[in-house]
């Protein structure tokens, strides 16, 4: 049963018109490079533009409680231009998550979120993502902890509706219990994976489960584009959509103005591309391998003749100096718009 006689610490949540539109943190994707190249191509913080909230890619609290801590520090550096951003984190370990939350809380953040699906196994044998679904009692103690932690910023989960087969009720219910501003609702189980379609009528009834609470239910899975997310919310009364495919080679995603009638041109693309790889070298280049430009190339550059010619020539470039070399030589002889 929901105790309804106290509401969440909601913080910026309080402040977002609904529906409302996100981005997903996806390890090795939404990283400050990624983030900076969708907040100025999604006009972020203007009329029609987004996200509405940005979250980094999920940091280990156990290793921001270590003597490596400096490294993945720099994956929790942003810009005043992202915000209101989310910190995601994993772990099992109440301590140090509640540490975790009281350093994300100096640095700066607008919010925590807490990784309760994640389906790697190597997250998952340290209890962490999507382990926390066959473990209630732990998942409440480190949700509790967090919340101690953070100083009174707002306080959010993302997850999954179970975890070999569909709990959501259960499941809902037990981080409900902890008040949390908004849980992010990934319509799959843990066993399912990305393999099945989005069930999003479990986001319907996730959205009737949690009425009253005061906390948000934000959709998560399968969402094309703004306007499909904008549908998915009407059909079932949730706050808000988390993309997160769907920004691969589209920055443009959150900019409303982009549509069928002022469509993204593939040099526009080209553009963001070699701009994007410039700025992931700059302020990653030094602690990531620049192998992970290679997931955004095979989406930048498609639909159109030559496209895996000269996105394999991509994948190849050793630095951003090269890529840019190749995609400048490849504008200038063609034709394409």
């Amino acid at each position: 049963m929901k105790d309804e006689s106290q509401k969440p610490i909601m913080g910026f949540w309080a402040d977002i018109k609904k529906p409302f539109f996100v981005l997903a943190p996806m390890a090795d994707v939404t990283d400050e490079a990624f983030r900076q190249i969708v907040a100025k191509y999604s006009r972020h913080g203007e009329e029609g533009g987004g996200p509405h909230v940005f979250w980094t890619e999920f940091v280990s609290a156990d290793g921001l409680c270590s003597l490596g801590r400096q490294v993945l520090l720099r994956d929790l550096a942003f810009t005043k231009g992202e915000h209101p951003i989310v910190a995601q984190i994993f772990g099992s370990n109440p301590e140090h998550m509640k540490k975790t939350a009281a350093l994300i809380k100096e640095l700066g953040f607008d919010g925590i979120d807490i990784n309760m699906g994640c389906p790697d196994k190597s997250i998952e044998k340290q209890g962490c993502g999507a382990a926390h679904i066959k473990d209630p009692k732990r998942a409440v103690e480190v949700i509790r902890a967090v919340m101690e932690g953070a100083g009174g910023l707002p306080v959010s989960v993302k997850t999954r509706v179970g975890y070999n087969k569909e709990n959501l009720d259960e499941w809902l219910g037990a981080i409900l219990e902890t008040k949390p501003a908004a849980i992010t609702v990934h319509a799959r189980t843990r066993k399912e994976l990305s393999l099945v379609p989005a069930r999003w009528e479990l986001v319907k009834r996730a959205v009737e489960f949690a009425r009253g609470t005061g906390t948000l239910i934000i959709g998560n899975g399968d969402v094309r584009d703004i306007f499909d997310a904008r549908t998915k919310t009407t059909e079932t009364g949730a706050d808000g959509a988390m993309l997160g495919r769907a920004a691969f080679g589209n920055p443009w995603l959150f900019d409303e103005t982009r549509d069928a009638n002022n469509p993204v041109t593939h040099r526009e693309k080209f553009e963001a591309l070699i701009e994007h790889t410039h700025l992931f070298e700059k302020l990653l280049g030094d602690i990531k391998s620049f192998a992970v430009m290679k997931k955004h190339y095979r989406a930048y550059v498609n639909g159109f003749d030559g496209a895996k010619e000269i996105r394999m020539r991509l994948m190849d470039a050793p630095t951003a100096a090269d890529v840019e070399r190749i995609a400048r030589d490849f504008l200038k002889n063609t034709t394409l718009a």
